[in-house]
């Protein structure tokens, strides 16, 4: 079992496609225990422009992971937030959601969503739990058109009810 980095020897950067294979290792371990949905390789690939990691400096080792997903003007998701386990409770996750956050407000989200079981991490960062889809009717009439099922999942669709992992619906306000 790998040793705990301090948080002073860790960089969030960029994801790269070099990055895939390791965030399906990050992916799989969590998709196993049905924490995280489990997506196909191609899709990391093709969705990796989304995506910022967290890397050790001493080794390159990619312990973390985290995608911001835009859905609408002023809205976005926070997706496979995923640290290493030998890594978790360091303060990984953290840099990797200020990260996502700042980005957030640097492309002009204003309210960031999420789908998660971390509850408690997330309502440290402001997020509330919500049960209703926060859109009006002309937002949410554009968003059925979407292929998505992080969509899908957002705006409480029949098709992917119950939830298909049981998680809590958050949002946050920018």
């Amino acid at each position: 079992m790998r040793e705990r980095v301090p948080l002073s020897e860790v960089t969030i950067r960029r994801a790269r496609t070099a990055d895939v294979p390791a965030l399906r290792g990050l992916l799989d371990v969590y998709s196993r225990d049905r924490i995280l949905l489990d997506k196909a390789t191609v899709t990391l690939y093709e969705d990796i422009q989304e995506f910022w990691v967290a890397e050790q400096d001493t080794d390159a080792e990619v312990v973390g992971c985290g995608a911001l997903h835009v859905m609408w003007e002023d809205l976005a998701e926070v997706r496979t937030l995923a640290v290493a386990p030998t890594q978790r409770g360091t303060g990984v996750g953290h840099m990797l959601l200020e990260k996502l956050l700042t980005t957030a407000r640097w492309i002009g989200v204003r309210r960031i969503f999420c789908l998660t079981f971390e509850v408690d991490f997330f309502t440290k960062h402001g997020f509330t739990e919500i049960g209703e889809t926060p859109v009006d009717g002309d937002v949410y009439s554009e968003l059925l058109r979407s292929y998505d099922e992080g969509v899908a999942e957002f705006l409480g669709l029949e098709r992917v009810k119950p939830n298909t992992l049981g998680n809590s619906r958050m949002l946050l306000h920018l």
